[in-house]
This record gives structure tokens, sequence and C-alpha cells, in this order.
């Protein structure tokens, strides 16, 4: 009989199962894809240029809305004089409400013409012609002058004119009515500066970086199929399921990073952010969402600019499709950044985590009955 024990084994388990080895192989090949995904993103000038304005809005958000508040809400700015010129029998109405406003130089006109002629030759900004009317109302005609720069600011002034001058008649004629009139509350409009940083500020950082992530992830598949550097991965142990795991992978994960990174500067800079975890996961939600569409359409057409023109459209065909939803994506980002969601919003943060699964799965569903040699 041998005295020689059982055999002993040297080196790695053979024992293990085969399947788990090239899961973990697969696993290290798509982060290694990943990796040089992110790497490559360097050398694309275009996509530094875009992170770096997205990083200066986010940073200087406190400074930057000072000034574009004046074009999202124009009657917030002091200081500019407006040139009108008012006309007709019933002028004096409107004398008697804009002449206390310093923000209006009026120039009275003894008939409509002359005002018309004032206006036509640029000596005021602005005309109203009011005629008193046969049934004892006032009938006024504001003209402003085509699309420029201060066209926008001239709107909001004649509009508040009009809407002084209708209060003041109200409150002129109301004892001859039968019926008593009820005051109306006094509106109370919230600060501009509050609408706009979360109503356009926190949308606009908040939604760029997914179209960037699924721009990069059309391009940079287009890209591989026509440098033929896609073939030399699918020479690895690697399937094109893998390769497309890896892209999305690195591309989507960029969305939600940005916008963690843009919510904590806009803290930073004294503007308060509520559900910041939940906006971040909406982030990468729509990020999937949209980097699955972005492959699918990359690997459907692979020249480059016939993919990004068919991703561009489709994404205003899906911002269109969106202002007809109960509630707007935006409006979403605004009411959970605010600390105010509602039914709406909750249920659409759930629907589009559900779409980007979905499109997820439809990519990777697509791309198994799809021939790797024909791309």
């Amino acid at each position: 009989m041998s005295r020689d024990g059982p055999p002993v084994h040297h080196g790695r388990d053979d024992s293990e199962p085969t399947g788990g080895r090239s899961r973990r192989a697969a696993m290290r090949a798509r982060l290694a894809i990943a990796k040089r995904e992110i790497a490559s993103l360097r050398s694309e000038k275009t996509i530094v240029l875009a992170l770096l304005i997205q990083l200066f809005v986010a940073s200087f958000s406190s400074f930057l809305v000072v000034g574009l508040v004046s074009l999202y809400d124009p009657g917030s700015v002091e200081g500019y004089t407006l040139q009108m010129a008012v006309g007709g029998n019933a002028s004096d109405e409107v004398i008697e409400v804009v002449g206390n406003d310093d923000s209006i130089e009026v120039v009275q006109y003894e008939s409509a013409a002359e005002a018309r002629e004032g206006f036509q030759n640029r000596r005021v900004d602005a005309m109203l012609v009011a005629t008193h009317a046969g049934n004892g109302t006032v009938a006024v005609q504001a003209t402003v002058p085509d699309e420029n720069l201060r066209t926008t600011v001239i709107i909001v002034q004649v509009r508040e004119t009009l809407q002084a001058m209708e209060e003041n008649l109200r409150q002129e004629y109301r004892t001859s009515l039968d019926r008593e009139v009820l005051d109306v509350p006094p509106k109370q409009g919230s600060s501009p500066y509050f609408g706009f940083t979360y109503t356009v500020l926190v949308p606009l950082l908040m939604f760029l970086p997914v179209f960037i992530s699924g721009s990069i992830a059309v391009d940079s598949l287009t890209e591989e199929s026509q440098r033929g550097t896609l073939e030399l991965l699918r020479v690895a142990p690697v399937t094109l399921g893998d390769i497309v795991d890896a892209k999305l992978l690195a591309t989507a994960t960029l969305a939600p990073v940005q916008a963690a990174l843009w919510l904590g500067l806009l803290w930073f800079n004294g503007t308060g952010i509520s559900n910041p975890l939940v906006l971040v996961g909406l982030v990468g939600a729509l990020a999937v969402l949209v980097v699955s569409v972005g492959i699918g359409i990359a690997l459907a057409a692979a020249d480059r600019r016939q993919a990004q023109f068919l991703y561009s459209t489709g994404v205003l065909g899906a911002i269109t499709v969106a202002g007809l939803l109960p509630e707007h994506p935006a409006n979403t980002v605004a009411r959970l950044a605010i600390g105010s969601p509602g039914e709406w919003t909750w249920a659409f943060v759930v629907v589009y985590a559900c779409l980007g699964v979905l499109a997820y799965l439809g990519t990777r569903l697509g791309v198994q009955f799809m021939d790797p040699e024909g791309l």
C-alpha cells in the first residue's frame, strides 16, 4: 500500500465555475472600455468647452442671474425711460395714469395723426391713441416698434400702463353700477430672481448634461465604426453587447455626476435646493433613456452626420411632445428643487425611471439581433 497522500494541487482552483470567471472577465473588459471612453473625452474640445460653460454658469449663478433676469422679466429692470406719444380725444385718461410714473415721459399730440407721425419719425418709443367709444368705454390702440433689443421692455411698460388705466376707469365708473364691485385682492408676485433660478437655471443645468451625454454616445459609437476601432474591440474577448454596456456606463454616468456638481455649486452660492438626491436620480434615469436611444440610433445609422441629425431631431421632437404632458419635465425639476412636489411630480419621476430601464433593455435586445460584421 502506498503511503503517498492525496495529490496536492498548486495554483488556481479549477473547480471554480467557468461561467463565474467569464462574467468577471466580461465585467473587467467593460470597465476597461468605459475608462478608455472617459479618458478620450479630454481630447474632445467641444465637450470640454460645454462642460466649462456649465461650470461657469453654476459657479457664478448668483452674478449671472442678475443680468439674465432682465431678459426673463424685463419689468424688473429699473432706470429705462420710455418716451410715449399720447393722442386722441381720450388722451387725458392715459396721462392721468402715467403722469406720476418716472419711467415714462409723455409726449402729448393734438391728434392721432400727429402722434403716428412722431412715432414713424422715431421721436418717441411707443404710441397710445385713446378715443371715447360710443358705448361709454375708452378704446386704446397701442403701437410699439418691431422686434429689437428694447421692444420687450416697451411692451412690459405699455401693458402696465393699460392695466393701470383699466383699474382707474373701473374705480371711476363703479358708482354708476347697480351692483357693488368687489375689490380684487392685490397681486402677490414672487421675486423674478426666484422664478428665474428655479424655473430656468436649475432645469437648464439638469437637462444639458443629459443631452450632451447622448450626443457623446452617438459620436463615440459612430467614430469607432468609421475608424475601424470597433472591429478591433470585437477582436478582444468582448461582445457587441459588452461594448454597448461599457459606452452606456461611461456616458450615462457623466450626467448625474455633473448634476450633483452643479447642485453643489448652486448651494455654495446660496441657492437652496430641495430633494437633491431625487434630482440626481432623475437626471441619471433620463441619461440612461437618452443615451440608450442615442446608441440605438448610432447602431442603425453608422454615418456620424446622419446619426447626429437623427439624434438632434429626436431630442427636439421629444421636447415638443413633453409640452403636451400634464407636467413638463422642466416643471418637475423646478418643483423638486423648490420643495413642493405634487402627485404628478412623483408619478413622472417613476415614469422616467421606468422609461430609462425599458430603453436600455430595448437597446440590449436590439443588439442581440444585429450582425456585428455589418457595422
